[in-house]
């Protein structure tokens, strides 16, 4: 693994990042400039609502910008080519509930590309941890809101 300060995520994932970056500095900065100077233009800004929305808006996106920088920087690619021997970083797992039945497939991704609906989990999660470095046909205990669930890993891809 690589330091703890590294930020884990799929070539989609900093694909996504990038061009989020890429937004924020090439259009929704300057577009917040323009408003800035259109309410100093209006006159006196001790009271002026445009010009106290705009600078919201650019402490926003200044903060994100921020963010995003300091991801790009610390980011590593997760090899989703890997070994599927063991559930890792980029590996698809089938797990079922022991008591219930029910099979569900997540990714396993980095925090920033969570998205559980779409199945995407982090390996930080109570779910992902528990799965991490197990293997197909191997049992996971996770502890949740309503007590312990016992999941059986079923595939790994």
């Amino acid at each position: 693994m690589e330091e703890s300060n590294s930020v884990y995520v799929t070539q989609e994932g900093l694909k996504k990042l990038q061009e989020e970056y890429d937004y924020l500095i090439n259009v929704r900065r300057p577009e917040i400039a323009s408003q800035i100077a259109e309410a100093k233009a209006d006159g006196d800004i001790s009271e002026n609502a445009g010009y106290d929305e705009a600078k919201n808006a650019q402490a926003f996106v200044e903060g994100r910008i921020l963010t995003l920088k300091n991801i790009l920087i610390s980011a590593v690619l997760i090899n989703s080519n890997g070994s599927k021997e063991a559930v890792g970083l980029g590996c698809k797992v089938t797990i079922r509930d022991v008591e219930v039945g029910d099979e569900e497939t997540y990714t396993i991704t980095g925090p920033t590309e969570v998205d559980p609906t779409n199945g995407r989990i982090s390996d930080r999660s109570p779910i992902g941890r528990a799965l991490m470095g197990h293997r197909a046909g191997d049992q996971v205990q996770v502890q949740a809101p309503g007590g312990m669930i016992e999941y059986a890993i079923v595939k790994i891809a």
